[in-house]
């Protein structure tokens, strides 16, 4: 004790100030215990770091733009800088936008800031999740932060969506209207939810103060709350990592915290913070005053709302019309309930997925090493399937500008997509699955042989063969993996067969998997080979 009192007083005022909290806070062992994390270095792992340094440029512009929005649908007349859009009436939220884009210093650059950080925010997420899907990453004991994560993903979707529509312009009111329309084709109840969201008849005077208050206080609250807990779960759970010498299931084989990756992290975030700024300064994004405030009887042309809210715009496109049934005095438009139905079933797919591969894999051990995706050809064509599933709803939202663009009818573009949202996602998961079946292959291979050296010699006895070069020691644990078996019946108590369904659909996720070789199989290799390596 008197050696540290001596120390401290013999420091300069930073380490007397440090000194004089840790004695208060003991903060001291939950650095030094934090700083001695290890985290694996691949490019992969940065889709995530980027979705954080995204979120930290949309809090830093929000934060700039509450000081100057007025989050009121009063009538007001415009008397900005804008020329064309002088005398005009308008919301005082579409005119304070205009303020902030052409009256306040910095304010269109800041604007344009959030706008495309929350476009990379949602997309590194996206990626993010295919990343640990495709991978595995979301088997025990992470069952919980692949939750999470797809948590954030819905709550940064409705974020983007809400911050949107709040400049009450043409564009983001035409949006709302679309909404307003999904909720009222709700049997019994949309009308009632329409009424108490916009506060009386759509648009009413109350939705861009409510979606003011989830923009700026709810929605972030939640966010970063769950953020936190993610964060926490992976340093409770440690780091997943790719298979090489060294790392096992009980290590992580990487970097410090501190210092290594925090300053590898610090620069990778002004990076990502400089190439936004650069992105928002050279290419503009939502021109307000090209669309002019909203006004409930023009509908703009050739308009689509952002890309991560596109799926749903697709799906209610891609439904056949006419689809409606009545029931007395109520009538249910399956024109609606459909597409909420698809986007219902993508959704909580995704979110009971983990536990549905447990459960059919018979799979309940702990998984640190990742998988590559081509050595679990049904979860990844299944994940491609996903994907073009997605995607193929997200192009829908566009077939209007997809038509106009190749010269195509319209009905030709819907009735394409329409049989693309099913028959196209059959298609690619039967073909990315065989895609990985003969990756397999081709390691299975390679690992028995090595690479091909393109040098043929000849053998004493007259037989010609192929010079292989041997695989380095990391490229052996890289084509390795681990061997399964499916689920298989069993018998209960009273002599009855149960889990027989469990074990079709355990066959069905492994048919057609290619074994790994085995430690004998690569040693007698090894031998067999020796004379030609």
């Amino acid at each position: 004790m008197t050696t540290s009192n001596a120390s401290a007083a013999q420091g300069g005022a930073v380490a007397k100030a440090a000194t004089w909290f840790d004695e208060r806070t003991s903060v001291s062992g939950a650095v030094k215990e934090f700083g001695r994390k290890i985290f694996p270095d691949h490019w992969s792992f940065m889709l995530g770091e980027v979705a954080l340094y995204s979120f930290i440029a949309i809090l830093l512009s929000g934060t700039f733009l509450t000081f100057f929005f007025d989050p009121s649908m009063a009538h007001t007349e415009y008397h900005g800088s804008y020329v064309p859009l002088q005398g005009m009436e308008m919301s005082a939220a579409m005119a304070s936008t205009l303020d902030i884009s052409f009256d306040v210093r910095g304010g269109l650059l800041m604007r344009q800031v959030h706008h495309w950080a929350a476009l990379l925010f949602v997309a590194s997420i996206m990626l993010h999740m295919a990343r640990v899907f495709f991978t595995g990453a979301f088997r025990k004991p992470r069952e919980l932060n692949w939750i999470i994560g797809l948590v954030l993903w819905i709550i940064a979707m409705l974020e983007g969506f809400s911050g949107y529509s709040l400049p009450d312009d043409l564009l983001s009111g035409n949006g709302l209207r679309i909404v307003d329309g999904m909720i009222k084709g709700v049997p019994i109840v949309g009308t009632w939810i329409s009424f108490l969201l916009f506060g009386g008849e759509f648009p009413g005077d109350a939705i861009v103060g409510r979606l003011y208050s989830l923009h700026i206080m709810i929605l972030p609250a939640l966010l970063i709350a769950f953020l936190a807990l993610h964060m926490l779960l992976m340093v409770v759970h440690k780091h997943t990592q790719w298979p090489g010498p060294g790392k096992t299931e009980s290590n992580v084989v990487g970097n410090p915290v501190l210092p290594v990756f925090a300053g590898k992290a610090a620069g990778f975030m002004f990076i990502v913070l400089g190439l936004i700024f650069l992105i928002a300064s050279l290419f503009q994004i939502n021109p307000i005053w090209n669309y002019g405030p909203y006004d409930p009887s023009p509908v703009s042309a050739g308009t689509q709302p952002d890309w991560y809210i596109g799926f749903g715009d697709g799906a209610l496109r891609l439904i056949p019309p006419g689809l409606e049934t009545s029931f007395g005095p109520v009538t249910v438009t399956w024109a609606i309930l459909i597409p909420f139905l698809l986007m219902g079933i993508f959704v909580i797919g995704l979110f009971v997925y983990p536990f549905l591969e447990s459960w059919i894999t018979g799979d309940k051990r702990e998984h640190h090493l990742l998988d590559r995706p081509r050595n679990a050809p049904f979860r990844t064509a299944l994940g491609a399937a996903w994907i073009n599933f997605y995607a193929t709803m997200w192009a829908a939202a566009s077939s209007d500008l997809i038509a106009t663009h190749f010269h195509m009818a319209m009905e030709h573009v819907i009735h394409f997509l329409q049989f693309w949202l099913i028959g196209g996602s059959l298609i690619v998961f039967w073909v990315v699955k065989r895609w990985c079946i003969s990756l397999q292959k081709h390691d299975r291979n390679t690992l028995l042989h090595g690479h091909e050296s393109g040098r043929v010699i000849r053998l004493p006895h007259g037989e010609f063969q192929e010079v292989h070069v041997p695989l380095t020691e990391h490229e052996v644990y890289e084509l390795q993996y681990e061997n399964y078996v499916p689920v298989k019946p069993y018998l209960d108590e009273n002599g009855k067969k149960k889990g027989k369904a469990r074990a079709a659909l355990s066959r069905w996720f492994f048919a057609d998997r290619v074994e790994s070789v085995t430690p004998s199989e690569l040693e007698a290799a090894k031998h067999d080979h020796a004379e030609l390596h």
